[in-house]
């Protein structure tokens, strides 16, 4: 678990950092294209430094909880959350590409949610089987 940070200027930043990550996380909840559980798990990583309530409420949320869990157990995004991301990826850039000109920053956008989508697949789904 990491430490706090220890100047008060620190704790202000990382703080702003953990509720603005989780804005935009509740946000992505109903938003395609943004990605949920990376901002939680940004905003969970400032809080450690910044928040103890805040951290310990993200722990024990009955949503953002088992994500974070998961993630400090080995890294794991669960495939309900990969499908989720994926789906909300592929429905942003189709609006992209039917609403919008088609210009760099649109193949930018859909690049970047590709990488990110290769990622999120890339991490394990459950723990590894021990003997």
């Amino acid at each position: 678990m990491p430490m706090p940070a220890h100047s008060r200027l620190a704790r202000v930043l990382y703080g702003a950092l953990a509720y603005t990550s989780l804005a935009i996380g509740l946000v992505a909840i109903v938003v395609p294209g943004l990605p949920t559980t990376e901002f939680i798990l940004l905003a969970a990583w400032a809080a450690t430094r910044s928040s103890p309530r805040l951290s310990a409420w993200l722990e024990n949320h009955r949503l953002f909880g088992p994500i974070l869990h998961n993630w400090r157990n080995g890294k794991i995004i669960a495939r309900r959350a990969k499908v989720s991301a994926t789906v909300s990826m592929l429905l942003c850039a189709g609006l992209m590409l039917v609403m919008l000109d088609h210009g760099w920053p649109i193949y930018l956008a859909i690049a970047g949610m590709s990488l990110g989508n290769l990622w999120i697949w890339s991490r394990p789904e459950s723990a590894p089987q021990t003997c």
